[in-house]
């Protein structure tokens, strides 16, 4: 039994040369080596053919796609407060999925503020990252930290434990109306798809029907926008950061937008014209949760009457 040079070795292996520990080392290498064509010798893994594979990859996302074809909830947004609400009407019962136009779930949730990963709640929704088991450290009064994949990831755990689904890589592209102008539903179409000049791709999109949609798309407002362009609603945009009043402005004025759309998140910030609350979550956290209690209102699920705010009442986006 010869051995593969070094040049050789180290191709094989991705550029970089195993290290060997004496001859019983050098022989399984040189073994390795000559067996290239993947078979093995103590098969640890069951059988299953490239086609089963497939086949087993269609059959689950079909059956996921029919089923959330009609729904009572649509989240659009896989940010913390898309995944907060979601988490929250799938825990109540309620048939919910979440359209994330990313191939990851989360949004700015993973990262915090300016690419450091540490993220920051104050007082009191560390009381959410209890409910989902994530670990989380007070740094002052009222002022608490914790790693931001640890919380992100457990969120996401927690939304797809309680039952919501989750539809990544697909963006939203408008909405479905009904009678008197009523939001029904969206329209998706592949995220890849948009990124394509038109001359080149003409997909056409499908559309999930629903009772209630719920914009969650951050600051774009995506579902207000497609409103906007009809002259249904009317964004003011966001503020300046004042993170103090930001984040009990949002929780407060989460709510019913238009007939069949509530905004969470920072869609509240800039459909009502509130001053951004920088890279602090707990706004995001609360105000999906809001998002949730007031869908079931909407679904009459049993969930007390919100008493309308007054600046609420002068509602920013309006009815044709």
């Amino acid at each position: 039994m010869t051995l593969t040079a070094p040049s050789e070795a180290a191709e094989v292996y991705g550029g970089a040369t195993p290290r060997h520990h004496g001859r019983q080392d050098n022989v399984i290498y040189a073994a390795r080596l000559e067996n290239r064509s993947g078979s093995v010798i103590m098969p640890i893994f069951q059988p299953a053919s490239e086609a089963e594979v497939t086949r087993a990859i269609l059959k689950g996302f079909t059956r996921d796609l029919e089923r959330y074809a009609e729904s009572e909830v649509v989240v659009v947004g896989g940010g913390p407060s898309g995944l907060m609400a979601a988490r929250d009407l799938a825990k109540a019962g309620v048939e919910v999925v979440v359209i994330e136009r990313n191939n990851y779930i989360g949004g700015g949730f993973w990262i915090g503020g300016f690419l450091m990963n540490t993220i920051t709640l104050r007082a009191p929704a560390q009381k959410v990252l209890d409910e989902i088991g994530c670990p989380y450290e007070e740094y002052s009064k009222n002022l608490f930290v914790t790693p931001g994949p640890h919380a992100c990831s457990k969120l996401i755990a927690a939304t797809m434990d309680a039952g919501a689904r989750i539809q990544n890589m697909t963006s939203f592209e408008d909405v479905v109306i009904r009678e008197e102008n009523r939001v029904g539903g969206v329209v998706i179409n592949w995220t890849p798809v948009q990124a394509l000049p038109h001359e080149i791709t003409c997909v056409d999109p499908i559309a999930l029907e629903s009772d209630l949609v719920i914009d969650a798309t951050g600051h774009d407002a995506l579902v207000i926008q497609s409103l906007e362009k009809r002259g249904l609603a009317k964004r003011i945009g966001e503020g300046g950061m004042w993170i103090e009043r930001s984040e009990d402005a949002v929780v407060e004025h989460t709510g019913l937008a238009y007939p069949g759309v509530i905004v969470a998140g920072m869609a509240v910030c800039s459909t009502y014209g509130l001053p951004r609350m920088g890279p602090t979550f707990g706004g995001m956290l609360l105000s999906g949760r809001r998002a949730a209690e007031e869908a079931l209102r909407q679904l009459n699920k049993g969930v007390p009457a919100a008493k309308p705010s007054e600046t609420k009442s002068k509602a920013i986006a309006r009815k044709r």
